[in-house]
C-alpha cells in the first residue's frame, strides 16, 4: 500500500507544484490523469525518491520513503517522462547490467530473463543495436523494459505511451495489465484512453491538487444526462464559451462541434449525448472556474 499525506512542493520560482496532496493506493493499476504542467511529474519524481517535498510524508508498506529511499529503490520500477540513454551501449548490454544491479546474479538466468524481456517489449531483433540509434518509440519501449526488471512492487510510469504507435500502445497496455496484478502501478498521463483501458481507479490532478478520485466509469456516470452537443460555426465559439459551460470543442467532418455541461436541457439546438470519461475529465479541470461537481 502506498500512502501519501499532505505533500507540498514549491519551486524556487514560486510555482507550487504540489498542494497538500493526500491519497492511498492499493495493489493494481491507478491512473493519474491531468494536463501537461499540472504537477504530475513532480509527484512521480517525489514518490520515486528523486526529490524531496517541502512537507508531508510518503510510506510504502513499512518503508518511510523520505527516510529510507534506498529501501524503496530496491523494489521500485520507474519510467520517467524524459530519460537519457548510453548511446554506445546495446539494449541487451544495458538491460543485463541493470538486471545484475537488481540482484539477478546467475549469468544463465539473467541472459534468459533479459532476452524474454526484450521480446515482451518487441525489441528482441534490435537487442544488439546501440541505444543511441533507437527511434523515439524504441527508446520508450526500452524504458518500459528497464522499469519492470526484477518484478518491482511499486511501478511508476510517467506518460508511458507518448511516442508509441497504436500497435505498440496495445502491447504496452497488455504488459502493464499483467504487472498490475501483483504490484502498485501508477500511470501518470494526459491520455484519457490509457486510463479507460487500464485503470480500476483514477484521480484527476490539476494545479498541484487531486481534484477527484474514484472508479473511471462511476466518475463518468456522474455526468449522465448532463452533456449536450451541437455543431457550430468556428467564429461563434467564443460566444458559446461565454454563455455555456463548454467542456470541449472538436472537428468532425471539417465541422466544429462543442460539448457542454448543463443541469437542464439547454435548448438552442443542443442534443443530449452519451458522455464519457473525457467529458468528465474536462469538466473536472474546469471546476475552479465554473460550478463545482457534487459526487
Amino acid at each position: 500500500m502506498l500512502t501519501i499525506k499532505n505533500l507540498n512542493k514549491t519551486y524556487a520560482n514560486g510555482t507550487q507544484a504540489l498542494n497538500n496532496v493526500s491519497i492511498t493506493l492499493e495493489k493494481g493499476m491507478f491512473g493519474l490523469l491531468g494536463p501537461n504542467g499540472a504537477g504530475k511529474s513532480t509527484l512521480m519524481k517525489t514518490i520515486a525518491t528523486l526529490q524531496l517535498a517541502d512537507s508531508g510524508a510518503i510510506t510504502f508498506n513499512d518503508i518511510d520513503v523520505f527516510k529510507q529511499p534506498e529501501e524503496l529503490r530496491k523494489i521500485l520500477g520507474y519510467l520517467p517522462q524524459d530519460f537519457g540513454v548510453y548511446p554506445k551501449v546495446t539494449a541487451e548490454m544495458m538491460l543485463t547490467h541493470i538486471a545484475k544491479v537488481k540482484g539477478i546474479t546467475n549469468t544463465k538466468e539473467r541472459k534468459e530473463y533479459v532476452l524474454e524481456l526484450l521480446n515482451k517489449v518487441n525489441l528482441y531483433k534490435f537487442r544488439n543495436r546501440n541505444l543511441g540509434d533507437f527511434s523515439g518509440g524504441m527508446r520508450q519501449r526500452f524504458g518500459i523494459a528497464q522499469a519492470i526488471i526484477g518484478n518491482p512492487q511499486l511501478i511508476i510510469v510517467d506518460e508511458p505511451t507518448a511516442g508509441l504507435d497504436p500497435m505498440e500502445r496495445n502491447r504496452f497496455h497488455n504488459l502493464l495489465s499483467e504487472l498490475g496484478e501483483n504490484a502498485v502501478v501508477i500511470l501518470s498521463t494526459h491520455i484519457v484512453d490509457d486510463v479507460i483501458n487500464l485503470c480500476h481507479e483514477m484521480a484527476v490532478f490539476n494545479e498541484g491538487k487531486i481534484l477527484v478520485k474514484g472508479k473511471p466509469q462511476e466518475l463518468s456516470d456522474t455526468l449522465n444526462q448532463k452533456v449536450y452537443s451541437k455543431s457550430i460555426e468556428k467564429s461563434a465559439l467564443a460566444d458559446y464559451e461565454a454563455h455555456y459551460n463548454v467542456l470541449t470543442n472538436y472537428l468532425r467532418a471539417g465541422k466544429l462541434n462543442i460539448n457542454i455541461f448543463s443541469e437542464t436541457p439547454p435548448g438552442e439546438g443542443f442534443l443530449p449525448i452519451a458522455n464519457d470519461l473525457e467529458d468528465f475529465y474536462f469538466y473536472s479541470i474546469s471546476r475552479p472556474k465554473k460550478a463545482p461537481l457534487t459526487l
